[in-house]
């Protein structure tokens, strides 16, 4: 009997599975950066402030100086956010802040409510700014949606990667941003998370397969929700099926699958998670069990802005000189 559920083909925001909610990918070949940290090169005939489209290899998203996305508030749940090479500055409305980017991940609890910005300071003046970049928004139960505020720092430094070779001496590489595999485990998630209790079985894997490899999909328990999306590559081969890349496949958590990569290095983001199985409301950057709770979201946010906005402008960067740093509301501070 088959391990696929589903193939389907990959988009700016991917379709995920319970518990989470979705996966923004952005891919960007930013140019040099100039002396505000945005792109040295004309923004003409960008629709500033709503630019999603791609034009030069890039985009400004909703900044208009430097690409990115100024102060907005969320609610209800969590985003996870992978950034594999460039750099993404943190800012939010408790104070907090962080510079973080190349192999690094921020793990951020929104819970009752907070607004934060997410800048890609473009610091290199002499060379190219490329930008990778993974977003998950992982679903909070109802118990915990009204929890403080949290954000929690998972340093390239601090993440595992198990490095295996398979029956024909091609390389594996697994990244563990959450979950465990053999004898490594993923650092902590944040507290309130629902990935927090190993019993969710909660797995964040970054997954590079050399041309030619094959890595069998371990099982896990009956009736988790896993997804393998293949964003880079040539072609894979699951099941006789032949899929290229820019794909997903929904996968059946009890049953070993095999995936055999093609003639170029693959890359693959692999979710897997115990659903919430909880009604889902959701208006734009909140996520709770009903829409009396939108509302009161909506009316909250107008009252109180979630705290206000404590930094002199709405895309708010931090000094270009500065590297990577993780400043919490609390006063502590990481520094790289």
């Amino acid at each position: 009997m088959t391990a696929i559920k589903k193939i389907k083909q990959l988009g700016f925001q991917w379709e995920t599975q319970d518990p989470f909610l979705f996966c923004a990918y952005h891919k960007d070949q930013y140019p040099k950066g100039n002396d505000q940290l945005g792109p040295d090169a004309s923004l003409e005939g960008r629709n500033l402030g709503m630019d999603f489209e791609i034009k030069d290899g890039w985009r400004m998203y909703h900044g208009k100086t430097v690409p990115g996305f100024p102060a907005h508030p969320h609610r209800g749940f969590e985003t996870v956010t992978i950034v594999e090479e460039g750099l993404a500055d943190h800012s939010d409305s408790l104070g907090a802040a962080g510079r973080f980017g190349n192999g690094d991940v921020q793990w951020m609890t929104a819970g009752k409510g907070v607004q934060h910005s997410e800048m890609f300071p473009l610091l290199n003046k002499n060379k190219e700014n490329p930008l990778l970049l993974f977003q998950l928004w992982l679903n909070l139960p109802a118990k915990n949606k009204m929890v403080p505020p949290h954000f929690k720092m998972l340093w390239a430094e601090d993440i595992p990667v198990y490095t295996f070779k398979d029956d024909n001496d091609k390389e594996i590489r697994i990244k563990l941003i959450s979950g465990d595999y053999e004898n490594q485990k993923a650092p902590k998630a944040a507290p309130d998370s629902w990935a927090s209790d190993p019993k969710n079985k909660v797995a964040i894997w970054m997954v590079q397969l050399e041309a030619g490899a094959t890595w069998k999909i371990p099982v896990s328990n009956t009736g988790l929700n896993r997804t393998l999306y293949f964003y880079d590559g040539n072609e894979i081969d699951v099941e006789g099926y032949q899929i290229p890349k820019e794909h997903a496949i929904d996968l059946i958590s009890d049953k070993e699958v095999a995936i055999t990569n093609g003639d170029r290095k693959g890359y693959f983001l692999f979710l897997q998670g115990k659903p919430i199985n909880e009604h889902v409301a959701q208006q734009g950057p909140f996520v709770m069990n009903s829409y009396q709770e939108i509302n009161e979201a909506i009316m909250e946010y107008r009252e109180t802005e979630f705290g206000g906005w404590p930094w002199a402008t709405h895309d708010h960067t931090h000094d270009k000189n500065r590297g990577r740093f993780a400043l919490h509301a609390d006063g502590r501070e990481e520094v790289k």
